[in-house]
Order: C-alpha cells, then structure tokens, then sequence
C-alpha cells in the first residue's frame, strides 16, 4: 500500500498529465474516451484532447442498462451485478482503445470515470422531506483500476452530494476554468439526454457563474423512437420528425410543469421526463392518437421551447452560445433553437479549438486534475456549486 500511495503522489505531483476521461450518458449507446494531456490546474489549465472515440455498446449490454435504468423498481441482484459489468466492459473498451491508438496502459497517468448514471434523485424530484438529494452511477471504480492497471477516480456526483450540491450539472468546473473569457457573455449549452448550460458573464465574477438544467434534451425523444420506430436507437438526422407537424396542444401540455419555472441553478433527469411524463400530457391534451411523427416532431419542439425559455431568462446582452452533446446532431433541433433565439450568437465548439462531441469526457478528465493537483474554486452562490475535490480514488492493486 505504501508504494501504491507514494506512486500516487508522484504521479499527482507531475507537471504535465496523461489523464483518460470516460463518459456514459443517459442515451447508453456507447462510452466516449477522450485522452487528454493536461499542464498545470486551476486557472492555468491547459488541456489537449490527443485522440477521442465513442466505442459502441452491444445490443444485449444496452439492454441490460436499460432494464435498470430510471426505475423505481428494478431488479436489485441485476442492479448489484451491473455495477461490476459496466466496469469490466468499460475496462475491456479502455484497452482495446488503447491499443488501437498505440498507447499502453502504464503511460496513462490516470483514469477519470464518471460511470452510468441509474437514477438521479434531489429533493426537487423525490418529495421525501426527511431523506437527502441523491444520485447513483455504477461502474465500480476498483474493478476499472484493477483491470486496467491505471489508478481511478470515479463517482464524482456523490462529493458534490455530500458538499450540499445535487449531484448535477457538474460542467460548471471545467466550462468555467476552459472556455471563460474576458469582454464575451459566454453560454456553453451542452444538449444531451437533458439539456443544460453554464453561464459564464463577460466581467468573470465567479458568484454570477451558474449551471443549470434546463429539462429534457434527447432521452425523451430517444426513448419514444424506441418505443415506435424499432430498431432504431434514435432519430437519426431528424429523419422523423421532420416528416411530422408539431401539436401546440400537446406541446402546451408538456411545458406545464413548474420545472421550467423554478430558480436557477436546479436539476432534472429522466426519472421525470420519460414516457410516463409524455403519455399524462397526452391524456391531458387529449392528442392519444396523435400521429407517432408528429408526436415526435412536438417533442423536438419540446426541448427547443425549454431551451429557448430558459436562456431568455437570463436577460444577457449579445450571447454567445456554444454546443456540444447529441443535440448537436439533430438538424431540426438546431433550426428550432436559432429560429427562438435570433438575437443570440451561435458559434461551433471547434472555434474554440475543442471537438464538440469529446466535451463531457474531457470535463470529467479535467475534474480528476484538479482533485489530483488543484487548490478549488468556489463558483456561483449557496451550495450550487461547492468548492471541492471530487472523486473517489482506487488504486490498481
């Protein structure tokens, strides 16, 4: 133990860093593996992604997460044996990802690893006054650094948790410390199973720096393709919805709920905006028949009306937005948002020298950093964003 110790510090104490961030989302197509190279921490960071994959899950994997993915009720022995296989098959796609791009494991200084999210729960979904904000990733830590043989960080949300935070957004760190700029009112709007931003004003005045969910950004649009357009995974390019009409009825019905009208910084999941949410609108809306693409093609409308809201709310003069996350990809979604937000700037992720889809992976690498070597940065008002080192530490052996 004693040599595993002093090996983590002499690695936590290098200048420069080999760090690997793996990132699973709520879609669980497949985990994104950025290999980055870090210098120095905090406001100094400097990060170059050296190679980025999404190495694609099997269909008997996906289904599996998804048979414990956002319930109430699972199975527990299936939930209890999915923590160490979603390591193993992490671990197995690490490696093979590794040697495709020539690298071995004893060059990776480190591993950052955010898991599978299984179920997110703050107080703001749960209702259960005597009982904490919650939030449960699996992918168990130990089982990756000792696969592997690279020393892990891992459940980053749970210090976040425990701090008074509500496990979610955590970009917040890594937007601000990256992609902050003096004389610009930044926006980074990350569209992936939710929908969230990081504000980041153009003084830098770190309590006016915020994240925040902003509601459902692909998961309901995913899990509806799913259901009705079999064996699709999603829409691909909009191909759907762009065939269908959108139903303001139903999209009405969709926007009435106080979520959208609560404060920032705040925090959702699909635990709320999944199929059940979808059918109660119907029913309300009486649009039960409604054709599946138009269904579909409401639902795009969905995510951009709740993106479009909550960015007016911000009251910030010439914006400028960044994108990264799935959304990204989804033509109609992009008109949508540009169509609700003329006065605003969008501008690519890649103009800041990133590649858009590696963000989340990257940011997660970037939060290991500055456990490992960084001095912590107190950003926003309350406990939204406390100032803390996150991630659980498991060495190799």
């Amino acid at each position: 133990m004693e040599q595993q110790i002093a090996t983590l510090y002499q690695k936590a104490s290098k200048s420069s860093k080999l760090i690997l961030g793996l990132m699973s989302g709520t879609s669980m197509d497949g985990l994104d593996i950025a290999l980055c190279h870090f210098e120095g921490y905090g406001r100094t960071t400097k990060v170059e992604l050296l190679n980025f994959a999404t190495a694609t899950y099997t269909d008997e994997f996906k289904q599996q997460l998804r048979a414990i993915f956002s319930k109430k009720q699972v199975d527990l022995e299936l939930l209890c044996l999915m923590n160490e296989q979603v390591a193993r098959v992490h671990a197995n796609l690490v490696l093979s990802t590794l040697q495709q791009w020539a690298y071995q494991p004893n060059q990776i200084d480190f591993i950052a690893s955010h898991g599978q999210t299984i179920y997110h729960a703050p107080k703001s979904l749960h209702g259960r006054a005597n009982l904490p904000n919650g939030t449960l990733q699996i992918g168990d830590g130990d089982h990756l650094a000792v696969l592997t043989g690279i020393i892990t960080l891992s459940d980053f949300r749970q210090k976040h948790v425990a701090g008074g935070g509500e496990g979610a957004p955590l970009v917040l760190y890594g937007d601000y410390l990256l992609f902050s700029k003096p004389g610009e009112n930044r926006l980074m709007l990350n569209i992936g199973g939710i929908a969230n931003f990081t504000y980041l004003p153009a003084n830098l005045e770190t309590e006016k720096v915020f994240a925040s969910d902003l509601g459902p950004g692909n998961t309901l649009m995913d899990q509806y393709v799913q259901q009705h357009f079999q064996p699709l995974y999603f829409d691909v390019d909009a191909g759907i919805a762009s065939k269908g009409t959108c139903n303001e009825q139903l999209l009405s019905a969709l926007l009435q709920h106080e979520f959208f009208s609560a404060d920032f910084p705040k925090t959702t999941g699909p635990e709320l905006f999944g199929l059940e949410y979808l059918l109660q609108a119907q029913q309300k809306s009486n649009t039960l028949l409604l054709a599946p693409a138009d269904v579909l093609a409401t639902l795009c409308h969905f995510t951009a009306e709740a993106i479009a809201q909550s960015v007016k709310r911000l009251s910030a003069e010439n914006l400028i937005i960044y994108q990264s996350g799935g959304g990204l990809h989804n033509p109609l979604l992009q008109t949508l948002l540009k169509a609700k937000l003329p006065q605003a700037e969008f501008r690519a992720m890649k103009d800041l020298g990133y590649n858009p889809d590696a963000k989340e992976a990257m940011l997660f690498a970037l939060l290991a950093n500055e456990t490992l070597s960084g001095q912590g940065v107190k950003l926003g008002q309350g406990n939204s964003a406390p100032a803390l080192s996150m991630g659980k530490i498991s060495l190799p052996k």
